[in-house]
């Protein structure tokens, strides 16, 4: 395996469909970290981790995985990765214990006892066809098929959609569990940024088929923020200054990506933490630049 610094590092990702294009997409997720993947349903989420899995044939640019080129290794990459699917790939037919026997023949490096332990752990029989599972059972299944390889890459593609809190929690461990071998890394995307919030330690923000934002969450976080006003004040806001605005009868709440800024110049106002949350929904009305 090649040594390296990023688990994934794409630059230039562009993928034309009609009436939607990935659009020069570049980002790089650090080795040892868990970096979210966030944008609204039909962003370029799926398509950007289509074309890194090799599902999809991108139009140009360049894809890394642990350190190998992800089309020329394809083979080797993906000995050392694992994906984790919004539905279940594996035949609604089978059970655990038969998916055991064919794993065996497609991982050298598969870990049966690994397999039936995170199945205990998450309460999964072995016997039980898959198409009687819940949906919820069906995702724990993935990640204990995922976990199981000793792969070094997680990709997840909206993963806890879906699952209830309890489950999503018990998934969020896991992931932290698999994070503390700092050779392990792990992309996940989703539009649950509460579970992002949580855990990841940097965002890339995708919209349109374009990367808005990328950087460590904690710098992101710390460099937005909400300002609230009433209507006179909004009207004398330089529109340049921030985002967008969020309008109703009552004021506004403006977002702005430059909080010393907005501190600076607008010293009177009422300025609050942005979530990630907040980040996603201005920045989607930036066009807009005024919304209710």
């Amino acid at each position: 395996m090649a040594d390296y610094e990023n688990a994934i590092e794409i630059n230039g990702l562009t993928k034309h469909y009609d009436g939607f294009t990935l659009d020069n997409v570049s980002f790089s997720v650090p080795k040892g970290s868990i970096m979210g993947f966030i944008g609204q349903n039909g962003a370029g989420k799926s398509t950007t981790i289509n074309a890194l899995l090799g599902i999809i044939k991108p139009d140009s640019g360049d894809m890394k995985m642990l350190g190998l080129d992800a089309r020329k290794d394809e083979k080797a990459v993906k000995r050392d990765i694992a994906a984790v699917f919004d539905e279940l790939p594996f035949h609604e037919q089978l059970n655990a214990k038969m998916l055991d026997k064919i794993m065996k023949h497609i991982f050298t490096t598969w870990d049966s006892e690994t397999f039936f332990g995170y199945l205990e752990r998450f309460a999964l029989p072995s016997k039980k066809k898959f198409g009687k599972f819940s949906k919820g059972m069906k995702m724990k299944l993935q990640i204990a098929a995922a976990l199981s390889h000793g792969a070094k890459l997680l990709i997840m593609d909206e993963a806890t959609t879906g699952l209830d809190p309890v489950v999503r929690n018990e998934i969020l461990d896991i992931f932290m569990e698999y994070l503390q071998d700092e050779n392990n890394s792990i992309l996940m995307s989703s539009h649950i940024t509460s579970d992002l919030e949580k855990i990841a330690d940097s965002v890339t923000f995708i919209d349109k088929g374009k990367i808005l934002l990328s950087g460590y969450k904690d710098d992101i976080l710390a460099s937005h923020c909400i300002m609230k006003c009433g209507m006179d004040d909004y009207s004398s806001i330089d529109r340049g200054d921030f985002i967008s605005a969020r309008v109703t009868d009552f004021g506004a709440e403006l977002l702005f990506s430059d909080r010393k800024l907005c501190e600076k110049k607008y010293s009177g106002a009422v300025i609050d933490p942005a979530t990630l949350d907040d980040i996603m929904i201005y920045y989607v009305n930036r066009d807009k630049k005024e919304w209710s």
